[in-house]
């Protein structure tokens, strides 16, 4: 016969609930500051957040392929993943594709020894922003032969470790992993950098739009989901996902588009129905990709980077469908 509760251990089972929803506010709080922040303070700023952040999504991503007894090689996939992020970083920020200096906030020229002619005009430049400026198109070049000769340098790192005792070991499945967490995570981040520069120079407000209809997205399928969801949208990888909530986060992704034009305002009002149409349908399937990949591999959340909300994967797997087409659409028709 059980006894029934007391208020002390009614209070003790709560406790631990209350310890992880504080959890969750303060690594959410933490995490939100540091992300709007960086945007927001300068192009460099938000080159360093998200070259880390690409770095360690890649890092959960080949961390879940080894519980399938993969052997990717991580090391060197992280270095290749930074030196692409790097170097779409420069392109998109120097003077390679637009013709004029862009990086912003320009680099303050104390004592500069060179003038550069630009889109902006004649901007000062020291020494050191000279030699980085001119160093921009050789960090391409090196990134494009490194991805030329990668597949070789992981099959020779495959054919040193041959034979692997006392494990199983797949050679070329290995490389196949090592390759597909470039494509699957390294491209799509690297591609925030041509979302974020324009002609006249970083925008901190394209990604803030970005985060806003993935936001929006979130926030319309959980309300919508929550109140009318009856019909799965993907029973067997996400079982809480309907389309009455796809609905909902579509329709809220789409007002938020509209609004965007009270944060940037010289944005067509096409293009930005057209990009949050494209966050509602391919940030969902994102979401469902990383749900898909979670579930083959046994695991409930990517990483643990963020008390209560998992690892960075989980948090930006949205945008590893989203990105891309918006960096087509871009490339193709402008915005």
């Amino acid at each position: 016969m059980t006894t029934p509760a007391t208020p002390e251990s009614a209070e003790a089972q709560q406790k631990p609930q209350l310890s992880n929803m504080w959890q969750r506010i303060i690594s959410g709080v933490i995490g939100a500051v540091l992300l709007l922040g960086s945007i927001w303070y300068s192009g460099w700023t938000f080159g360093l957040f998200f070259g880390l952040v690409q770095a360690r999504m890649l890092w959960e991503f080949y961390r879940m392929m080894k519980e399938l007894n993969y052997k990717p090689a991580a090391i060197i996939g992280g270095a290749v993943s930074l030196l692409i992020f790097v170097a779409v970083f420069g392109i998109c920020s120097s003077d390679l594709i637009r013709g004029g200096y862009t990086v912003y906030p320009p680099l303050s020229a104390t004592g500069g020894n060179s003038v550069y002619s630009g889109s902006q005009g004649q901007i000062e430049l020291t020494a050191a922003q000279l030699q980085m400026t001119q160093m921009m198109p050789l960090l391409a070049a090196g990134a494009a032969i490194l991805l030329f000769l990668l597949p070789i340098i992981l099959i020779l790192r495959e054919m040193f470790w041959w034979p692997r005792e006392k494990q199983p070991f797949s050679p070329f499945p290995n490389v196949g992993v090592a390759l597909l967490g470039l494509f699957y995570v390294t491209l799509p981040m690297s591609g925030l950098n041509v979302l974020a520069f324009t002609d006249h120079g970083y925008d901190y407000r394209r990604i803030f739009g970005l985060l806003f209809l993935v936001w929006a997205a979130d926030t319309g399928a959980y309300i919508a989901g929550k109140n009318f969801g009856k019909h799965k949208l993907a029973l067997s990888i996400s079982p809480g996902k309907t389309w009455e909530g796809w609905v909902g986060g579509t329709l809220l992704t789409l007002a938020v588009g509209w609004a965007l034009g009270y944060l940037i305002p010289e944005m067509p009002l096409v293009t930005r129905l057209v990009a949050a149409l494209v966050v509602a349908v391919f940030g969902v399937l994102g979401d469902l990709a990383e749900s898909m990949l979670k579930r083959s591999v046994g695991v409930k959340d990517s990483g643990r980077i963020m008390p209560g909300h998992g690892g960075l994967l989980d948090r930006f797997d949205a945008f590893l469908f989203a990105v891309p087409v918006l960096v087509v659409l871009q490339l193709l028709f402008g915005a």
